[in-house]
């Protein structure tokens, strides 16, 4: 069983930066995949980049794209979400995610079998 912790969220400034950690105790060699996920009140959870752990291949969402990097650490325990230049729309829960079976579309939720419980993220003006 894959847990997934995530931490660093906060209330921050437009302009600003966070860093997001994505805890994955006992990390499983079968992960293939991990991503991350955001979700604001009353919109659907939007897929904001994911990296391939193995490759470290990582892939973004046209909105963060130059602004956020994804990595992970070289003994593959934690996961990273770098946030630059921060804006008001970046307001969301955050969610690290991840997969042990090859992902085809890694911006569908679908794709992730395993979630942490999200972390808070607002942008203020």
């Amino acid at each position: 069983l894959v847990q997934l912790v995530e931490s660093g969220g906060g209330s921050v400034q437009a302009g600003g930066s966070l860093r997001l950690s994505c805890a994955a105790p006992g990390y499983a060699a079968g992960i293939i995949y991990m991503g991350w996920f955001r979700q604001a009140p009353g919109k659907e959870r939007e897929w904001v980049a994911t990296i391939s752990t193995r490759a470290a291949v990582t892939y973004y969402a046209d909105s963060v794209q130059g602004r956020f990097t994804i990595s992970q650490d070289n003994a593959k325990i934690t996961l990273y979400l770098q946030m630059n230049s921060l804006k008001p729309e970046d307001t969301a829960m955050y969610y690290c995610a991840a997969s042990s079976a090859p992902v085809i579309s890694v911006g569908s939720p679908s794709a992730y079998g395993y979630w942490g419980q999200g972390t808070q993220v607002t942008v203020s003006n």
